[in-house]
C-alpha cells in the first residue's frame, strides 16, 4: 500500500482541489473555527466534486438540524449543502468528546467540585478514538451512502454522574454544582478566561440543559464491534 501527503488548509480552495485530485472517499472533519466553518466545509465539499471523487463522509454533530447547541447552525449548512452537491456521502453526527473535560481535571482534583450551567442535561459523549473507529469503519465498508449516522456513547450521563466519574478516577467525593448561565460567565472570567470564550461555554451548557446532546443511539457501539469507552477510563489514562 502507498500513501500520498497533501497540504492544504480549508480556507484555500486551489490547494484543496489539487490534494483532493485522485483520491476515491474524503472524511471531512469538522474545522475548528467557529463562524468560518461552513464556507470552509464548502469549499472541501467543491473541491472533491471538481476532482471527481465519488463519496465524501462527514462528521457532524447529534440532532444537528434540531439542535439549540450554537454549533448546530453551520453543520445543519454544510449537512444541507452536501446533501444538494451530487456526492455520495454519509453523515456522522458525533456527540460530545469525553476528552473535552480532560482540561477540568486539575481543578476539580482540588476543589472536588464540577461547577456548571447544565441543569439536568444529560451528554452521551465517547472517546475520540471511539469516533475516528466509526469514521473508519464506514469509509473501509460498503452500505452507508445517503445515510445519516446518530455516534452517541452507549450511555448519556448527567453532570451528577460526570461528576461522579471523576471522583471515581481522583478517590474523593466529587459534587455538582449547577448555576446560573450569568453566574457561570462571571466565574469564569473572575479565573481569568476571556468573557467572549466564558459565554460561549455558558451557551453550550445552556444547550445541555436544553437536551442538545442527550440523544443515546446504538449505531456507532454496533459499528464498531465494542462498548464505547467511558468517561473513567478516558480520565484515567492522563
Amino acid at each position: 500500500m502507498t500513501f500520498r501527503a497533501a497540504q492544504a488548509e480549508y480556507a484555500d480552495a486551489h490547494a484543496l482541489g489539487k490534494a483532493l485530485v485522485g483520491l476515491d472517499k474524503v472524511l471531512l472533519i469538522s474545522s475548528s473555527e467557529v463562524g468560518r466553518r461552513f464556507a470552509q466545509h464548502r469549499n472541501v465539499i467543491d473541491a472533491a466534486a471538481s476532482a471527481g471523487v465519488p463519496y465524501l463522509a462527514y462528521t457532524s454533530m447529534t440532532k444537528a438540524t434540531e439542535s439549540s447547541s450554537p454549533l448546530a447552525p453551520e453543520h445543519r449548512q454544510t449537512e444541507d449543502y452536501l446533501a444538494a452537491s451530487g456526492l455520495a456521502h454519509t453523515v456522522l453526527r458525533n456527540n460530545w468528546y469525553h476528552e473535552n473535560y480532560l482540561a477540568q481535571l486539575p481543578a476539580i482534583t482540588e476543589s472536588g467540585v464540577l461547577t456548571a450551567a447544565a441543569g439536568e442535561g444529560k451528554v452521551a459523549a465517547a472517546a475520540r478514538r471511539d469516533f475516528a473507529d466509526g469514521a473508519a469503519t464506514v469509509l473501509t465498508t460498503g452500505g452507508h451512502e445517503r445515510k445519516v449516522y446518530e455516534f452517541t456513547g452507549d450511555a448519556a450521563l448527567s453532570y451528577a454522574d460526570i461528576a461522579n466519574a471523576f471522583g471515581q478516577v481522583i478517590g474523593r467525593a466529587v459534587v455538582y454544582r449547577p448555576v446560573a448561565a450569568a453566574d457561570l460567565v462571571a466565574a469564569m472570567v473572575q479565573a481569568g478566561v476571556d468573557e467572549g470564550t466564558a459565554a460561549f461555554v455558558a451557551v453550550i451548557d445552556t444547550s445541555i440543559a436544553e437536551g442538545a446532546l442527550d440523544l443515546v443511539d446504538p449505531t456507532l457501539g454496533t459499528l464498531i464491534g465494542r462498548p464505547t469507552t467511558s468517561l473513567v477510563d478516558v480520565l484515567r489514562s492522563v
